[in-house]
């Protein structure tokens, strides 16, 4: 196990996107507007409700963001699809700090629940991810369940979601 902190602020958020954090070639965080995180506040290896590994972080909901005029015009609801890819960079990530090696991508999904709406009066969006099983061989993956709550309500549910890391290969 990698010796990293268990909370990042903003920062170290960053210097994941840049590919500093984990070091070049691996884990490697989106860079805004795509990171979907202010900080993450926990994370472990061994914790969650199955025992292998959770990790949770927080966005900060301002009516400014980039996705609300676009998503849609007059009626501002933050996409689904940018929920799910703040819980698969959270997998990708946990990944990364466990320190493990490889380049992170997601790999899917097996159910999405969409029960509510994050719209620009929200102040706090909280990602929760639970890892129900660790590989750890040549492909890494994490597979885990998920859930996005907009301040404490739960507004989207994901089961059996998958991100891998791989080594790239030479040639």
């Amino acid at each position: 196990m990698a010796d990293f902190p268990r909370q990042f602020d903003r920062e170290a958020l960053l210097a994941c996107a840049r590919g500093e954090l984990f070091g070049p070639g691996n884990a490697q965080l989106p860079a805004p507007p795509m990171l979907m995180m202010d900080r993450i506040t926990e994370v472990s290896a061994d914790g969650g409700a199955s025992g292998k590994g959770h990790i949770v972080g927080e966005l900060n909901i301002t009516p400014d963001l980039w996705f609300f005029p676009c998503h849609f015009p007059g009626n501002p609801v933050m996409p689904g699809c940018l929920m799910l890819d703040g819980l698969w960079q959270l997998t990708g990530f946990n990944l990364g700090w466990r320190g493990w090696q490889g380049q992170g991508f997601a790999l899917g999904v097996g159910e999405v629940k969409l029960t509510g709406m994050i719209r620009p009066d929200r102040k706090l969006v909280r990602y929760v991810v639970d890892f129900t099983k660790v590989i750890d061989r040549r492909l890494k993956m994490g597979v885990a369940d998920g859930r996005v709550e907009a301040d404490g309500e739960v507004v989207a549910e994901v089961k059996d979601m998958r991100v891998g890391l791989a080594v790239a290969q030479g040639g």
